[in-house]
């Protein structure tokens, strides 16, 4: 299988949101009793191995909207739509597992409201929906920087307004943003063959976004939601049972970045994430978006790969953006 990152990242997503599928809501109890250690069927939503959810589909409808080679809000949304409303960038061409940010927001959108103002924007509207398909953004910018000259300032304001289609609080866009610098260190490493270590990359990452947010007050206050991760080093050192897979986007960046740090592969990475439990397919997308960029797609277990539905559709989208 041909590999960019393009394909590494957006199957590391769809294949973690694959795996947790099926176990999606389950407790942390649960997860201990009976851990998942592959791919599963049916479960939560009585769906065949290979079934993705939300997560992806949204990705996916990101992805065939920058395929085009330019980033347009409204085609994002529209495509939004045809999801929601279509069932669109489904696996089996019905849409399920729906965020109320990302039901809401869309509906907004479909109501009239444009791009600027359809997200959801309060304090209990930080969910983990927009960071769940933030990585075609932020593969998409990523060139942007590296090949056009894109400057910093520009690329996070894109991913703001990204995060905004439908989760604009700072503490949302803040997640995303620290996704983007940790996604961003992993590829410059890969491109020049570093040989750091995954927790050194992802420290440079974040402290790449602290020090950014740290000087826009509209950001700085939002900050301190995410004092876990300012240093990974003690945070390694929590208990797994103090770590929660939840919907919080918080949590879920958490839960992604402790199964990073915490492993040596992406099978690994990818049980770690799921057997937290709670929001399972999600957190395993966030952190096998970066697992699949630093190891790439060549290292996820094929067995995983061979169950994805329309997995060669995927490929082809990847490669079209590329």
């Amino acid at each position: 299988m041909k590999t960019n990152y393009w394909i590494d990242g957006i199957l590391g997503v769809v294949t973690g949101d694959v795996l947790g599928v099926p176990v999606e809501f389950s407790s942390r109890e649960d997860r201990d009793a009976d851990p998942v250690e592959d791919m599963r069927s049916y479960g939560t939503f009585n769906l065949p191995a290979g079934s993705w959810s939300d997560d992806s589909s949204m990705t996916l409808a990101a992805l065939d909207s920058l395929g085009s080679g330019k980033l347009n809000l409204d085609d994002v949304m529209h495509r939004f739509e045809q999801w929601l409303f279509h069932g669109e960038y489904t696996p089996w061409g019905r849409t399920f597992d729906v965020g109320g940010s990302c039901m809401s927001s869309i509906e907004n959108y479909a109501n009239g409201k444009d791009v600027h103002s359809c997200g959801t924007s309060g304090e209990y509207d930080n969910g983990n929906g927009s960071l769940m398909r933030i990585m075609p953004f932020v593969l998409f910018l990523y060139r942007e920087q590296r090949k056009h000259g894109m400057t910093d300032e520009e690329a996070m304001k894109h991913i703001h307004e990204a995060s905004s289609l439908t989760h604009a609080h700072p503490r949302s866009c803040i997640g995303c943003g620290l996704y983007y610098c940790m996604a961003r260190e992993i590829l410059d490493a890969k491109a020049g063959q570093s040989t750091e270590a995954l927790q050194e990359l992802v420290q440079k990452g974040l402290d790449t976004g602290f020090d950014y947010y740290g000087k826009h007050p509209a950001y700085k206050a939002e900050l301190s939601q995410y004092d876990r991760l300012w240093d990974l080093e003690e945070f390694a050192a929590v208990d797994s049972h103090a770590v929660r897979g939840s919907g919080y986007v918080v949590d879920s960046l958490e839960a992604a970045v402790w199964s990073l740090i915490h492993t040596i592969s992406y099978e690994e990475c990818e049980l770690t994430a799921v057997n937290f439990g709670e929001d399972t397919d999600t957190v395993a997308a966030i952190a096998g978006g970066l697992a699949g960029l630093f190891y790439t797609a060549k290292r996820i277990p094929t067995e995983w790969l061979d169950v994805i539905a329309r997995k060669d559709w995927i490929i082809g989208l990847c490669e079209r953006a590329s």
